[in-house]
């Protein structure tokens, strides 16, 4: 038994440390252990160990003809806390196949959507509680997505999602969708130096319609974001009529950053707001590793009565990429 231990355990290290340049493997292992401890006034009011959006994947391409590869991804959630993801040990993240070529690159499978990526890092405290997500609709994982990715274009590149109904109700009329192309999600990015800017939609994608506009620009040690959203809801803007934005920024010293960000959004429909404010820094101890602590603030208005609802998370944590 120990023998045949350690003939495993020789396999899983040759497997981990390989390179894959190769053969069926050909590709490369990667993720991350993000980890937390958070207290939060909102539900439990306890300290709670956190395994913020912690993952692992592999990901390659094969040349299958000359400048044309197969590509692949897939990559899963791992829940480091508690081992509970949402019921499951590992849940799906991103997974997808696909052609590249000279033209674009061609994939199908599951995956953020195109409107979710064209944020990029404007999000200073993304997977934490001051992720956008909690405030902002837009921020989708779709499954049975097909989409085309324009080659880069001198920083200018296009994406266009579509997602196949397949006899659900996407849009929440009442009727079964069974079209190509019942939700849609697309996007224009343009990266240049130390300016990103891109521009966003979708159209009945979590039964929403929805246009996003994003700028990031570096000066020096700091960088600044913004983002502007408009949504409503696919069918009925009496429902959700939403209107807001983003703004965030980042200044590093050494191998501190400090961070801040503040966004609000109000629905015309019912008059209700959503306010979130973040602070925090990060440490980086190498390359790859950083400790941080954050402080989140959101606060819910109701448009009927003005009573606000405020929620509040401190916490620190240790993030190591591989």
């Amino acid at each position: 038994m120990k023998k045949a231990n350690l003939t495993a355990s020789a396999l899983l290290t040759a497997v981990a440390t390989s390179s894959f340049a190769a053969g069926p493997l050909d590709g490369s292992v990667y993720g991350k252990v993000n980890i937390s401890v958070a207290k939060s006034d909102s539900g439990s009011d306890q300290y709670e160990v956190q395994s913020n959006a912690s993952r692992f994947g592999l990901k390659g391409k094969t040349e299958i003809a000359d400048g044309l590869y197969a590509i692949y991804k897939a990559e899963f959630e791992m829940c480091v806390d508690d081992g509970d993801c949402k019921g499951q040990t590992i849940s799906q993240r991103n997974i997808i196949g696909g052609i590249q070529g000279r033209y674009g690159t061609l994939w199908a499978g599951k995956h953020d959507t195109p409107t979710k990526l064209a944020l990029g890092k404007v999000d200073l405290f993304n997977d934490l509680a001051g992720d956008i997500k909690n405030t902002f609709e837009g921020e989708n994982r779709q499954s049975n997505v097909v989409a085309y990715v324009t080659p880069d274009m001198k920083g200018l590149v296009a994406t266009v999602a579509i997602v196949p109904g397949e006899g659900k109700d996407l849009d929440g009329d009442g009727r079964n969708d069974d079209g190509i192309a019942d939700g849609v999600s697309a996007s224009l990015t343009y990266q240049r130096d130390d300016l990103y800017l891109a521009a966003a939609m979708d159209n009945d994608i979590d039964r929403q319609d929805l246009v996003r506009l994003v700028a990031k620009y570096k000066v020096s040690n700091l960088t600044l974001g913004a983002m502007y959203q408009q949504n409503e809801d696919s069918l009925d803007s009496d429902l959700k009529d939403e209107s807001g934005y983003l703004i965030s920024a980042a200044y590093k010293v050494d191998n501190i950053t400090l961070k801040a960000q503040y966004g609000e959004i109000e629905d015309d429909a019912d008059g209700d707001e959503e306010d979130t404010l973040s602070l925090g820094a990060d440490y980086k101890l190498s390359g790859n590793t950083k400790l941080f602590a954050f402080y989140t603030k959101d606060t819910d208005t109701d448009g009927d009565t003005g009573q606000e609802e405020d929620a509040k998370s401190i916490g620190v944590g240790l993030e190591h990429k591989f």
